[in-house]
């Protein structure tokens, strides 16, 4: 994968937005987002056959504008769809086994410590999602803050390797995320819960560029 699809990596499910997904997801788009992750979970979140049908919709979506995307967790969506990638988090298989299974699709991992990102190199994984680097309401089952130190340490041990932020990014904090050696940060509420989607994304680009 390229490093630079990492710089504004916008993630989102229905129950994350305030105007209908899709819409947000085009403003999003025209305002600088370089890859989106469909991440459907939560109260009142889809399943079955409408999460499927939702994922066909954002999937066109990101086609149109040649941007990756991404299904988080759920493998067998991933690969009936033939999205362009899936993100797994410390619970699943391991990246190894999920490569197999999507046999060349992006294969990301959420990492919360040196050990998580030592073992999802061994495994294979295309890029590494570490945080949160900021406290968060997004999830409510999140690790302990790392903020930006840990990020550091995975850049001076693997100069290379492309590693997105997560966790409470904001405009506010965004760079220093980046300058900290992240390849980019994602991002769910600063631009699924924005006024203008739009605005926020660009802001956003122009603050990790």
């Amino acid at each position: 994968m390229k490093k630079e699809q990492l710089a504004v990596y916008f993630i989102a499910g229905t129950p994350n937005c305030f105007q209908p997904i899709e819409e947000t997801l085009q403003q999003a788009i025209e305002g600088g987002i370089t890859m989106f992750q469909f991440r459907e979970k939560g109260e009142k979140a889809l399943t079955g056959k409408e999460k499927k049908e939702k994922a066909l919709a954002l999937q066109k979506i990101c086609k149109k504008a040649k941007i990756p995307f991404i299904i988080n967790d759920d493998i067998e969506l991933a690969m009936e769809i033939k999205a362009d990638g899936v993100h797994i988090g410390q619970e699943d298989e391991p990246a190894s086994v999920v490569r197999e299974k999507l046999k060349g699709g992006l294969v990301g991992v959420s990492v919360h410590t040196m050990e998580e990102f030592n073992q999802a190199l061994a495994d294979g994984a295309d890029y590494v999602g570490t945080g949160p680097v900021y406290p968060t309401s997004t999830k409510t089952d999140t690790r302990p803050v790392a903020g930006t130190a840990l990020i550091q340490k995975m850049r001076e041990s693997r100069p290379d390797f492309p590693i997105v932020g997560i966790g409470g990014i904001t405009l506010a904090n965004a760079s220093e995320v980046v300058q900290a050696g992240a390849d980019g940060i994602s991002i769910i509420t600063a631009i699924s819960q924005a006024d203008n989607p739009r605005q926020a994304a660009s802001q956003l680009w122009k603050a990790v560029k």
